[in-house]
């Protein structure tokens, strides 16, 4: 079986599109799994990897305001993450992790506390809009395996959209061929 990245790659190859990633508590490794894939060059477009809160803003057009009053850690923040990666490199799909990694809290938020978002072509539950899907976790063990769950959490949450894209359209084809019942 491939790993969730492989087949991440294998089916936004297959569907002619491009990805881009927004990092912060994981630090690259997103971009690291994906470019571990082969073929990744066909559907990566890159990665930032914006460590500090002001790059946040500054690269990804993250909004200063809500970075001032709510800091790196909330969901409206991944949102915008994943929305201003997807824009600045020009991919059809972005994706963002923030979050506390630990040892310590960070803006109020308790170890383990991530935030996960995917931005893109949207269609059903998802809405061009609104930022794109946000997960919201909580995750528990130490610095090293919370970020190793994001990054598996990450690709999960694009992977579980694109196969639910996809049975849509096979029903909707296959209500097409059946005379629309």
């Amino acid at each position: 079986m491939n790993s969730p990245a492989a087949e991440l790659v294998r089916l936004l190859t297959v569907r002619g599109e491009t990805l881009a990633v927004a990092e912060s508590l994981t630090g690259g490794l997103v971009a690291a799994e994906i470019t571990a894939a082969p073929g990744a060059s066909k559907a990566f477009r890159g990665s930032v990897t914006a460590y500090a809160t002001d790059l946040k803003h500054e690269l990804l057009g993250v909004d200063a305001t809500l970075l001032a009053q709510r800091g790196a850690v909330d969901p409206q923040v991944a949102a915008q993450m994943a929305a201003g990666v997807r824009k600045a490199l020009g991919a059809d799909w972005g994706l963002a992790t923030t979050g506390v990694a630990g040892p310590e809290p960070q803006d109020g938020q308790p170890v383990g506390t991530v935030f996960l978002a995917v931005d893109g072509p949207f269609a059903g539950d998802f809405t061009a809009t609104g930022g794109g899907k946000v997960a919201a976790l909580r995750l528990n063990g130490e610095r090293a395996e919370i970020r190793m769950e994001s990054v598996r959490s990450v690709l999960a949450l694009l992977l579980q959209h694109l196969a639910s894209e996809q049975t849509g359209n096979e029903r909707a084809q296959d209500t097409e061929q059946n005379g629309g019942f």
